[in-house]
Protein backbone atom coordinates (compact mmCIF):
# COMPACT_ATOMS: atom_id res chain seq x y z
CA UNK A 1 0.00 0.00 0.00
CA UNK A 2 1.57 3.42 -1.22
CA UNK A 3 1.63 6.08 1.72
CA UNK A 4 -1.25 7.72 0.17
CA UNK A 5 -3.35 4.81 0.61
CA UNK A 6 -2.45 3.82 3.95
CA UNK A 7 -2.39 7.70 5.19
CA UNK A 8 -6.40 7.23 3.77
CA UNK A 9 -7.43 4.61 5.30
CA UNK A 10 -5.89 5.87 8.46
CA UNK A 11 -8.10 8.18 8.62
CA UNK A 12 -10.89 5.94 7.77
CA UNK A 13 -10.23 3.72 10.53
CA UNK A 14 -10.33 6.69 12.87
CA UNK A 15 -13.50 8.09 11.96
CA UNK A 16 -15.32 4.63 12.26
CA UNK A 17 -13.60 4.62 15.79
CA UNK A 18 -14.90 8.03 16.22
CA UNK A 19 -18.38 6.99 15.35
CA UNK A 20 -17.93 4.08 17.54
CA UNK A 21 -17.02 6.09 20.41
CA UNK A 22 -13.96 4.09 21.08
CA UNK A 23 -11.06 6.27 20.93
CA UNK A 24 -7.36 5.77 20.69
CA UNK A 25 -5.62 8.43 21.85
CA UNK A 26 -5.00 9.14 24.84
CA UNK A 27 -6.56 12.15 26.87
CA UNK A 28 -4.35 14.48 27.64
CA UNK A 29 -1.40 13.90 25.91
CA UNK A 30 1.79 12.39 27.88
CA UNK A 31 4.16 15.05 28.35
CA UNK A 32 7.05 12.67 26.88
CA UNK A 33 4.58 13.14 23.45
CA UNK A 34 4.69 16.68 23.78
CA UNK A 35 8.69 16.69 24.40
CA UNK A 36 9.18 14.37 21.20
CA UNK A 37 6.54 16.74 18.96
CA UNK A 38 8.46 19.43 20.09
CA UNK A 39 11.21 18.33 18.27
CA UNK A 40 9.84 17.14 15.12
CA UNK A 41 6.60 15.84 13.77
CA UNK A 42 5.55 13.98 10.50
CA UNK A 43 2.01 14.47 9.76
CA UNK A 44 0.43 11.89 8.15
CA UNK A 45 -2.60 13.83 6.16
CA UNK A 46 -3.16 17.54 5.45
CA UNK A 47 -6.81 18.44 5.91
CA UNK A 48 -7.90 21.29 4.65
CA UNK A 49 -11.93 21.75 6.48
CA UNK A 50 -14.12 24.22 7.37
CA UNK A 51 -14.12 26.26 10.08
CA UNK A 52 -17.20 25.47 11.82
CA UNK A 53 -16.55 24.38 15.51
CA UNK A 54 -18.55 21.27 15.23
CA UNK A 55 -15.87 19.36 12.81
CA UNK A 56 -12.43 19.06 14.31
CA UNK A 57 -10.11 17.10 12.37
CA UNK A 58 -8.13 15.49 15.11
CA UNK A 59 -11.47 14.11 16.79
CA UNK A 60 -13.16 13.43 13.87
CA UNK A 61 -10.41 11.19 12.50
CA UNK A 62 -9.56 10.22 16.22
CA UNK A 63 -6.19 11.42 15.68
CA UNK A 64 -3.39 13.19 18.20
CA UNK A 65 -1.26 16.08 18.48
CA UNK A 66 1.08 15.98 15.48
CA UNK A 67 -0.58 14.15 13.22
CA UNK A 68 -2.70 15.90 11.35
CA UNK A 69 -1.85 19.31 9.19
CA UNK A 70 -4.63 21.32 9.87
CA UNK A 71 -6.26 24.48 7.92
CA UNK A 72 -8.78 25.44 8.72
CA UNK A 73 -11.11 28.43 6.88
CA UNK A 74 -14.93 29.11 6.41
CA UNK A 75 -16.53 26.63 3.49
CA UNK A 76 -12.92 25.05 2.99
CA UNK A 77 -12.72 27.42 0.18
CA UNK A 78 -8.80 27.47 -1.57
CA UNK A 79 -6.82 31.07 -1.80
CA UNK A 80 -3.36 31.16 -2.42
CA UNK A 81 -2.70 31.10 1.27
CA UNK A 82 -4.02 28.21 1.55
CA UNK A 83 -2.10 26.44 -1.42
CA UNK A 84 1.10 28.12 0.20
CA UNK A 85 0.30 25.99 3.75
CA UNK A 86 -0.01 23.34 1.90
CA UNK A 87 2.77 23.40 -0.37
CA UNK A 88 4.82 24.35 2.76
CA UNK A 89 3.67 21.10 4.22
CA UNK A 90 4.41 18.80 1.36
CA UNK A 91 7.59 20.22 0.76
CA UNK A 92 8.52 19.97 4.80
CA UNK A 93 7.35 16.89 5.78
CA UNK A 94 6.41 15.08 2.58
CA UNK A 95 3.00 14.48 3.60
CA UNK A 96 1.72 12.37 0.98
CA UNK A 97 -2.41 12.94 0.92
CA UNK A 98 -4.57 16.32 1.03
CA UNK A 99 -8.19 16.07 2.02
CA UNK A 100 -10.64 18.77 1.49
CA UNK A 101 -12.97 18.29 4.23
CA UNK A 102 -16.36 20.09 3.77
CA UNK A 103 -19.45 19.14 6.18
CA UNK A 104 -23.01 18.92 5.91
CA UNK A 105 -25.08 22.17 5.95
CA UNK A 106 -21.88 24.49 5.76
CA UNK A 107 -23.25 28.06 6.86
CA UNK A 108 -20.50 29.53 4.27
CA UNK A 109 -22.27 27.39 1.48
CA UNK A 110 -25.98 28.49 2.70
CA UNK A 111 -24.87 32.04 2.88
CA UNK A 112 -23.17 32.01 -1.07
CA UNK A 113 -26.56 30.20 -1.93
CA UNK A 114 -28.75 32.85 -0.05
CA UNK A 115 -26.80 35.64 -1.67
CA UNK A 116 -27.14 33.85 -5.42
CA UNK A 117 -30.86 33.74 -4.82
CA UNK A 118 -31.11 37.32 -3.47
CA UNK A 119 -27.85 39.13 -4.31
CA UNK A 120 -27.03 42.64 -2.99
CA UNK A 121 -26.83 41.24 1.08
CA UNK A 122 -25.27 43.57 3.14
CA UNK A 123 -21.80 41.28 3.75
CA UNK A 124 -18.41 42.85 4.77
CA UNK A 125 -16.15 42.74 1.63
CA UNK A 126 -14.03 40.25 3.67
CA UNK A 127 -17.09 37.92 4.19
CA UNK A 128 -17.85 38.10 0.35
CA UNK A 129 -14.85 37.26 -0.72
CA UNK A 130 -15.35 33.69 0.64
CA UNK A 131 -18.88 33.49 -0.68
CA UNK A 132 -17.58 34.62 -4.00
CA UNK A 133 -15.36 31.90 -4.09
CA UNK A 134 -18.22 29.11 -3.36
CA UNK A 135 -20.47 30.65 -5.77
CA UNK A 136 -19.27 29.45 -9.42
CA UNK A 137 -19.32 25.85 -7.62
CA UNK A 138 -22.85 25.88 -6.75
CA UNK A 139 -24.12 28.95 -8.89
CA UNK A 140 -25.32 25.86 -12.19
CA UNK A 141 -27.27 23.83 -9.57
CA UNK A 142 -29.84 26.78 -8.97
CA UNK A 143 -30.49 26.17 -12.86
CA UNK A 144 -30.64 22.25 -12.99
CA UNK A 145 -30.70 21.29 -9.50
CA UNK A 146 -33.43 21.29 -6.42
CA UNK A 147 -35.79 23.89 -5.47
CA UNK A 148 -34.06 26.51 -3.96
CA UNK A 149 -33.97 26.82 0.04
CA UNK A 150 -34.60 22.75 -0.30
CA UNK A 151 -31.60 20.88 1.97
CA UNK A 152 -31.52 18.67 -0.93
CA UNK A 153 -29.78 21.79 -2.82
CA UNK A 154 -27.57 22.38 -0.31
CA UNK A 155 -26.13 19.01 0.41
CA UNK A 156 -25.73 18.71 -3.65
CA UNK A 157 -23.98 22.70 -3.37
CA UNK A 158 -21.44 21.49 -0.55
CA UNK A 159 -20.35 18.94 -2.58
CA UNK A 160 -19.95 21.08 -5.67
CA UNK A 161 -17.80 22.71 -3.51
CA UNK A 162 -15.98 20.07 -2.15
CA UNK A 163 -15.14 19.10 -5.59
CA UNK A 164 -14.02 22.85 -6.44
CA UNK A 165 -12.04 22.92 -3.63
CA UNK A 166 -9.83 19.63 -5.00
CA UNK A 167 -9.86 20.65 -8.48
CA UNK A 168 -8.42 24.15 -7.27
CA UNK A 169 -5.48 21.92 -5.56
CA UNK A 170 -4.82 19.74 -8.13
CA UNK A 171 -4.18 23.05 -10.77
CA UNK A 172 -3.43 25.90 -9.01
CA UNK A 173 0.13 25.11 -8.29
CA UNK A 174 2.64 23.68 -10.22
CA UNK A 175 4.52 22.11 -7.37
CA UNK A 176 1.47 20.25 -6.76
CA UNK A 177 0.38 19.16 -10.24
CA UNK A 178 3.92 17.66 -10.51
CA UNK A 179 4.07 15.70 -7.33
CA UNK A 180 0.42 14.90 -7.84
CA UNK A 181 1.54 13.49 -11.33
CA UNK A 182 4.48 11.95 -10.27
CA UNK A 183 2.19 9.58 -7.71
CA UNK A 184 3.51 11.41 -4.69
CA UNK A 185 0.62 13.04 -3.42
CA UNK A 186 -2.85 12.30 -3.57
CA UNK A 187 -5.88 15.41 -3.62
CA UNK A 188 -9.40 13.95 -2.69
CA UNK A 189 -12.34 15.48 -1.37
CA UNK A 190 -14.64 14.22 1.95
CA UNK A 191 -17.86 15.22 3.57
CA UNK A 192 -18.42 14.97 7.39
CA UNK A 193 -21.95 14.67 8.78
CA UNK A 194 -23.00 16.44 11.61
CA UNK A 195 -25.89 14.01 12.17
CA UNK A 196 -23.53 10.87 12.01
CA UNK A 197 -20.14 11.84 12.41
CA UNK A 198 -19.30 9.63 9.55
CA UNK A 199 -16.59 11.38 6.92
CA UNK A 200 -17.54 10.54 2.79
CA UNK A 201 -14.41 9.67 1.42
CA UNK A 202 -14.75 10.81 -2.99
CA UNK A 203 -12.72 8.57 -4.93
CA UNK A 204 -10.25 10.45 -7.52
CA UNK A 205 -12.82 10.48 -10.42
CA UNK A 206 -15.47 12.23 -8.17
CA UNK A 207 -13.53 14.49 -6.39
Amino acid sequence: MDQALKALDTLKQGNRRFVAEIRNQPVPESSARRYTLALQHNPLAIIIGCSDARVPAEIVFDQGPGDLFVIRVAGNVIAPSQIGSVEFAVEQFGTPLVLVLGHSRCGAVMATLEELAQPGGNHSPNLHAIVGRIQPAVKPLLASGPPPGSDALVELAVKANIRASVNQLRSGSRILESLAGSGRLSIIGAKYSLDTGEVEFFDQTDS
